[in-house]
């Protein structure tokens, strides 16, 4: 039986499904050592403050777990293990999906994969990418979303994982057409409405897509894949949208959502963009609309002193807000401008940016 999130409760009104993707919440040395209180535990709360509204808005809001829950000792860079006090403090903020399919899902090898898988059952939190076996993989994949009329196939893969494999224990998502294949097959069995792709995929520290990521993109939606979501380069890539015959949203590509949470230093990886979109069946079809994004930022002790990890809208109102250090609304207004400049040139029209208070 594969695994399906059935959303009971949402409004009934409203036939209109809301889903939210945010890109890769990391867990560096710095951050890990900022979240320990009295006692050794671990509170993470702070970090999604002022976006839990946000997130906890949608229907579904997804995020990548991009730090394995391998259990202590934790670690950063470049063999990852977070406390699972991260992972908790990412499902108070509203996440009802972790993706695992990323190049360190592996880093602490099979046993740090299944103490994750393990740890996000325990949490009551729905994941896919990674799995026990090929049992559970094939019991509880396609992740099938329901809700509102709808049927969403939600697929997960990776280019890789650092170049650690494991011959057994686990199995992670690798991007390989013909298992997608089989798996968009599964999907259409399964009588998804619409099947969505969260890749991990790209090259790191680059604003624009490679020639590579455009043509599986166009192979994945020729496939059957209507919204593909990307992250890994750890910065924004442009979103693009593709028009049916009657002129609205056939598919979306969006290459790089950027990094949610994290503590690399450089302009263009302190922030990301959330995004969202809607669903809606008429007719027998599924119609996509509203597309858009919100720009973020992490604010960070090492370069404000004083100041908690939290991630903050790169909002207007938080660059000229003088309360702020000037220094963290510099930073801010920087990696803004280059994401706005970025967007400008080569998004598709109809992405449209907006604001959350």
């Amino acid at each position: 039986m594969v695994a399906v999130i059935a959303l009971s409760c949402m409004d009934t009104v409203s036939q209109k499904l809301s889903l939210l993707f945010a890109g890769d919440a990391m867990q560096h040395k710095a951050q890990i050592a900022d979240a320990v209180r009295n006692g050794g535990t671990f509170f993470y709360d702070d970090n999604f403050s002022d976006i839990k509204d946000e997130i906890s808005s949608a229907d579904v809001s997804v995020v990548n777990l991009e730090a394995p829950l391998a259990g202590p000792p934790y670690t950063g860079y470049p063999a990852f293990s977070a406390p699972d006090e991260f992972a908790e403090a990412l499902k108070r903020c509203g996440f009802d999906i972790f993706l695992t399919a990323n190049n360190h899902i592996l880093d602490k090898g099979a046993k740090g994969t299944l103490r994750t898988i393990a740890t996000l059952d325990s949490l009551g939190v729905r994941h896919t990418g990674s799995f026990r076996n090929s049992v559970t993989r094939r019991t509880d994949y396609p992740l099938m979303i329901t809700g509102k009329g709808l049927r969403i196939a939600l697929l997960n893969y990776t280019y890789g994982t650092n170049g650690i494999k494991v011959k057994a224990g686990c199995i992670v998502n690798y991007i390989d057409t013909a298992a997608i294949k089989r798996d968009i097959k599964a999907a259409n069995e399964l009588d998804a409405d619409i099947i969505i792709a969260a890749l991990h995929w790209g090259d790191e520290y680059k604003t624009l897509p490679g020639r590579k990521q455009e043509d599986f993109a166009a192979w994945l939606h020729k496939s059957g894949v209507r919204i593909i979501i990307g992250s890994h380069p750890h910065v924004i890539q442009p979103v693009k949208t593709e028009s049916d015959k009657n002129g609205g949203i056939r598919n979306i590509t969006l290459y790089s959502l950027g990094n949610f949470i994290s503590n690399m230093q450089t302009k263009m990886t302190m922030g990301g963009i959330i995004f969202r979109f809607e669903l809606e069946k008429k007719d027998g079809s599924v119609t996509i609309s509203s597309p858009r994004y919100a720009k973020i930022f992490t604010q960070r002790p090492a370069h404000y002193p004083g100041m908690p990890y939290r991630i903050i809208a790169a909002d207007s109102a938080n660059m000229n807000d003088r309360r702020l250090p000037g220094k963290l609304r510099s930073d801010m207004t920087n990696f803004a401008t280059e994401a706005d400049k970025i967007f400008r040139e080569n998004n598709t029209p109809d992405v449209k940016e907006y604001f959350y208070d």
